[in-house]
């Protein structure tokens, strides 16, 4: 992220984090989502589940987040379908 910052480097990254420490835009799961679904599985395996009989599971929900300040600091503007869509949109 610093390297995409001193260059002036518009980037995407995976994770909520990025963008709320200074990111552009993320687009990803998210984190609480998949601890709680890991969690989940490592609860059904200790209760005596074969970790082979349970079924593999995807994320299904993906967050957009947007850093205006960002945006702003790099001399760019994001289209109002991008913030319309944004689960979040950091000012």
């Amino acid at each position: 992220m610093a390297l995409a910052a001193r260059h002036a480097v518009p980037a995407i990254y995976q994770g909520r984090e990025f963008v709320a420490a200074g990111g552009l835009i993320s687009y990803g799961t998210s984190l609480t989502t998949v601890y709680r679904l890991v969690g989940t599985y490592a609860g059904k395996i200790l209760k005596g589940a074969n970790p082979g009989d349970l079924p593999v599971e995807q994320p299904t929900r993906f967050e957009l987040v947007v850093n205006l300040n960002t945006a702003k600091a790099l001399g760019l503007t994001v289209p109002p379908s991008i913030l319309a869509r944004a689960d979040e949109v950091i000012e």
